[in-house]
C-alpha cells in the first residue's frame, strides 16, 4: 500500500517528473495539447513546486515511486485544492481520498470549507469530487471561450478541519 506523507525538498524533482509524465498525457485529449503543455510548464516547474513544498502545501503518495500528488493553496481567504493526481496505474485503489484526507488534515482547525477546481472537460475528476462530497459552486468560463477550459469550482463543508 502506498505511503501518503508531506512532501519535502528532496521530492521536487520527482514531482516535476510526475507532472511531465502524467499531466500532459491526461489533459491533452481533454483540453488540447497546447493547453496541456501550458499546465505542465506553468504549474509543474521546479520553481513553482519548490515554493509549494517549502510552504508545506504538498502531499505525496509513494509505492516504490511517486504515485500520487496533492497540493493545496489559497484563493483569497479560501483554502483550495489545486492539484490532485494519481498515477493511472493506481487509480481506483482509494489513493485519491487518502491524498484529500492528508490535505484536509493540514488545514487550520477552524477551516469551514474546502474548495477544489477542475477543468469542465475533466469529467472523471468531477465525478470523483462529487463522490467525495464536493458540490458545484460556480463555473468560470475560459478567457479563450473554449468550454473545455471552463473552470468548475466545487466546495465541501468541513467540521473542525475535517470532512463532514
Amino acid at each position: 500500500m502506498a505511503e501518503v506523507r508531506a512532501a519535502g525538498p528532496d521530492d521536487v524533482g520527482a514531482l516535476r517528473r510526475f507532472g511531465e509524465a502524467h499531466v500532459r498525457a491526461h489533459y491533452a485529449p481533454l483540453i488540447g495539447a497546447a493547453a496541456a503543455d501550458s499546465q505542465v510548464r506553468d504549474w509543474w516547474n521546479e520553481t513553482h513546486l519548490a515554493a509549494a513544498v517549502a510552504g508545506g502545501l504538498v502531499v505525496v503518495a509513494e509505492d516504490g515511486e511517486l504515485v500520487g500528488v496533492g497540493q493545496r493553496g489559497r484563493n483569497g481567504p479560501e483554502h483550495v485544492v489545486y492539484k490532485l493526481y494519481v498515477h493511472p496505474g493506481q487509480r481506483g485503489r482509494g489513493l485519491g481520498p487518502r491524498l484529500l484526507d492528508a490535505l484536509i488534515a493540514q488545514l487550520p482547525a477552524a477551516t469551514g470549507r474546502l474548495y477544489i477546481e477542475h477543468f469542465a472537460a475533466n469529467e472523471r475528476a468531477g465525478a470523483f469530487y462529487e463522490r467525495e462530497g464536493f458540490t458545484v459552486e460556480r463555473i468560470e468560463p475560459s478567457t479563450t471561450g473554449d468550454p473545455a477550459l471552463a473552470v468548475v469550482w466545487r466546495a465541501k463543508t468541513l467540521v473542525s478541519g475535517k470532512a463532514s
